[in-house]
C-alpha cells in the first residue's frame, strides 16, 4: 500500500477527520497531506513548522533535558512528549509521534463534534500502518 493510500485510509477511520498529515519534525517539512478542503500553501507550510516547534522546539527540548537530568538519565535522544492534543474553537488537532521513527509525527484534524476519545484511539490504531507504509 502506498503511503498516500495509508494516510487516506487512516483519515477515513478517524471520526470526523477533515485533514491528516505526516510531518518530519527534524526538518519541519510536510511529507504528506490529505484534506477535505483546500488551504493556502502558507497555512499548510506553517502547520508543519508549528508541529516541529511543538515536538522539537527549544523550550520543549530543554524541558526534556531537564527531566532526564532530574531523573539521572542520560540524554539519549528519547522524547517524553509522544502525543499532543489541541482543541480550538471548531477543531480537535491530534498529533502523534511515531514509534519507529520519532522524528515523524502524524497529524489528524477533526471537527470539534467528534468524540475526542474515539478520535485519539483511532489515530493511535492508524500509526503502525502509517509507519509501515512510509
Amino acid at each position: 500500500m502506498s503511503f498516500d493510500d495509508a494516510l487516506n485510509k487512516a483519515a477515513a477511520t478517524v471520526p470526523e477527520c477533515v485533514a491528516a498529515g505526516y510531518v518530519d519534525v527534524a526538518s519541519g517539512m510536510l511529507l504528506s497531506l490529505r484534506t477535505v478542503d483546500s488551504h493556502p500553501r502558507q497555512v499548510v507550510d506553517l502547520l508543519a513548522a508549528a508541529t516541529a516547534d511543538m515536538f522539537n522546539g527549544p523550550n520543549v527540548s530543554m524541558i526534556e533535558r531537564l527531566f532526564k537530568k532530574a531523573r539521572g538519565l542520560e540524554d539519549d535522544g528519547f522524547h517524553y512528549f509522544q502525543e499532543i492534543i489541541v482543541n480550538s474553537d471548531n477543531l480537535i488537532h491530534v498529533f502523534i509521534r511515531g514509534k519507529l521513527n520519532p522524528e515523524y509525527v502524524a497529524v489528524f484534524v477533526c471537527r470539534r463534534t467528534a468524540n475526542l476519545g474515539m478520535a485519539l484511539t483511532k489515530a493511535r490504531l492508524a500509526m503502525p500502518t502509517l509507519e509501515a507504509a512510509f
